[in-house]
């Protein structure tokens, strides 16, 4: 079988924040596995990624690791030579808008030349340049879910007009997504729920969209030896990697709030970081339960698999997953799962999580309550969670779709050449 030379590009890759790191590290790693020649082509923040995959770094400003002027306008000023990209780039983070993934696609239409690759994965950028680098080379654009959604819910959410204009201005790029995921030939999604989303939110043609899962690292994320000391001692965990409405924090915030005096010892762990001095962080002032709340960030993955882990629940309270790595996660370290009914996140549990509506304390209190109280009964089922996870979203299975996916494509680009 040819082995393929791969460009799988990426407009930012945090390694350990955010499902796009995750996802970059896995399928270059996997992928590379299978003999294939992979280059991962990313701006700022940059991937930590296996040995044997190059790494082409495309720096932007990256302005957005600090929202602080002065420091944004040093970075600006201290670019040599600067291009028209950086201009624009500035200038529109200057007045509320987010342009990365625009200037990373012009930048990645200018790096990449025909034959340079075999074929090219888009990590969810949908940027103009893609439809130049198309004419050349076939593309997968991979799309999560449509960022519609994450609009969609800031605005449901936000009560003040100027908040409203300015999330309207950040989502401008919405825009062109829309009109290049309409012109991509070929298009990925991790879920049904994505794959309906997709079609309908950017007017995409469902038979254009191929559905394959993403999977979950048992390796990393794996059950204890054991939990004995860890069990029953109401240790809850959920992970909040962005400080947005759409991950439901709130929710399981009010819902620690009606139990803490029932369960004096309860404690949630919160995997992210809230804004200084945001919602959450005023919430959990006018809640008073600071004592029974901590965050964690900057982790590696195999620290966040040992808080799982050594958690007796976790919750995933989003409002909204195109596909939910912490659902996978938390169920591959075989922890009893409460997870919203929305989105793609009932075609990951199946059966073994307590599945709640979403935007609803109360469910989440009463499912807390109810496995507290029935421990045994919820930790059998997180463990038969467990081998669902194990046997349905292995990497490894997964890779070889993907390969007989980009096969598929570059046979039907040679049969209309």
């Amino acid at each position: 079988m040819k082995k393929l030379n791969i460009g799988i590009l990426s407009y930012r890759s945090a390694p350990f924040s955010g499902g796009q790191g995750i996802y970059v590290y896995e399928i270059s790693k996997l992928l590379k596995e299978l003999g294939h020649k992979v280059t991962v082509i990313s701006g700022p923040p940059y991937p930590h990624l296996e040995k044997g995959i190059d790494l082409i770094k495309l720096p932007g400003l990256n302005l957005f690791s600090t929202f602080n002027f002065k420091d944004r306008l040093k970075k600006f000023l201290h670019k040599r030579p600067k291009s028209f990209d950086d201009y624009y780039e500035f200038f529109v983070a200057l007045i509320g808008g987010f342009p990365e993934m625009k200037t990373f696609g012009n930048r990645a239409r200018h790096l990449i030349k025909p034959k340079d690759f075999d074929v090219v994965i888009d990590n969810q950028s949908l940027a103009y340049g893609l439809i130049d680098i198309q004419q050349h080379t076939p593309i997968l654009s991979v799309i999560h879910h449509p960022i519609s959604k994450d609009k969609y819910f800031e605005l449901l959410f936000s009560r003040s007009i100027i908040r409203r204009f300015f999330i309207k201005r950040w989502y401008g790029f919405l825009r062109m997504q829309k009109n290049v995921a309409k012109r991509m030939e070929y298009i990925l999604t991790p879920s049904k729920n994505s794959q309906i989303d997709i079609s309908n939110d950017f007017g995409v043609d469902k038979k254009k969209i191929t559905i394959i899962p993403n999977g979950i690292d048992s390796n990393t994320f794996t059950p204890l030896n054991s939990r004995e000391g860890f069990k029953n001692n109401f240790r809850i965990i959920t992970t909040a990697s962005a400080d947005v409405p759409l991950k439901g924090l709130s929710f399981t915030l009010r819902a620690i709030h009606y139990l803490k005096d029932l369960y004096p010892e309860i404690h949630l762990t919160v995997i992210g970081q809230p804004k200084s001095g945001g919602y959450t962080e005023r919430l959990i002032d006018e809640l008073d339960i600071s004592e029974y709340i901590s965050f964690k960030t900057n982790l590696s993955k195999a620290e966040i698999a040992f808080e799982y882990a050594c958690s007796s629940v976790a919750i995933v309270s989003s409002l909204y997953e195109g596909f939910g790595f912490p659902v996978g996660e938390a169920m591959a370290c075989n922890v009893p799962l409460i997870a919203t009914n929305v989105a793609s996140i009932p075609e990951i549990t199946s059966n073994y999580a307590t599945l709640i509506n979403a935007e609803t304390s109360s469910e989440i209190s009463d499912a807390l309550e109810d496995i507290f109280k029935n421990y045994p009964l919820y930790q059998a089922r997180a463990e038969e969670g467990f081998m669902h996870i194990r046997e349905n979203f292995k990497w490894e299975k997964l890779a070889l779709d993907y390969q007989d996916l980009l096969f598929r494509i570059l046979e039907d680009r040679n049969a209309n050449l």
